[in-house]
């Protein structure tokens, strides 16, 4: 099932497929898998190559307490009260002339007739289900799916390693060093190798300075 985009006015896939691409990373719940594809989507990688995949649905009804008739008229009256309320609004809106005890007036008669109905249905449907319960399809893993030239560049950043940029072609030791990508992580800093003492040159011996006294003869 696919959900729109609020961005988008039409769908980018039309028709309900699975994505294809390279595996890059599984987790056991889908928050793990949402916090992966905001890493991604903070270092400026393509998250529309980005795809969540989850695997082996299963549906899970959660027990959240047992009915009773106390609970099934209280939960009938307070749904019936809300009701009550919107009517009542609704023509106090529409109908300046009509006085607020209207408004309490339908509040009284919505919780009446929801505490009515929520008991008649707890004892029709009694012996069905005598509990109240919640209802979710969860996966047991979410696998993070990007395409297959990409594959390798967001698996280093998931793991916080550098990304390796494609080459077109071979560097020549000569040719100054690539840029990095603005998705690559900060690099760690290195202490500048040591360098060689270097060794004084000795004195070379050069022309005589014609200026120069002549040495004194012995």
């Amino acid at each position: 099932m696919s959900s729109p985009s609020p961005l988008g006015g039409r769908n980018r896939i039309l028709f309900p497929t699975l994505p294809r691409g390279e595996v890059v990373a599984t987790f056991d719940s889908y928050p793990a898998a949402q916090e992966a594809v905001d890493v991604l989507a903070r270092a400026d990688f393509p998250v529309d190559k980005v795809s969540i995949i989850g695997s082996d649905l299963k549906s899970v009804e959660r027990v959240t307490g047992k009915l009773t008739w106390g609970r099934v008229a209280l939960a009938g009256a307070a749904s019936g009260a809300w009701l009550g309320i919107f009517f009542g609004l609704l023509l106090v809106i529409f109908s300046p002339t009509v006085s607020f005890a209207f408004v309490i007036a339908a509040v009284l008669i919505g919780a009446g007739f929801g505490m009515l109905f929520g008991i008649v249905s707890y004892a029709i449907n009694r012996r069905r289900k005598d509990y109240t319960s919640v209802m979710q399809v969860i996966a047991t893993s979410y696998s993070v799916l990007v395409d297959g030239d990409l594959g390798n560049r967001a698996r280093n950043l998931l793991d916080g390693r550098p990304t390796e940029q494609p080459q077109a072609a071979a560097a020549h030791p000569s040719d100054p060093p690539a840029a990095p990508h603005p998705s690559d992580p900060p690099s760690a800093w290195q202490p500048p190798a040591p360098q060689p003492p270097v060794e004084p040159e000795p004195p070379v011996d050069g022309p005589e300075d014609p200026t120069a006294p002549p040495a004194p003869r012995a």
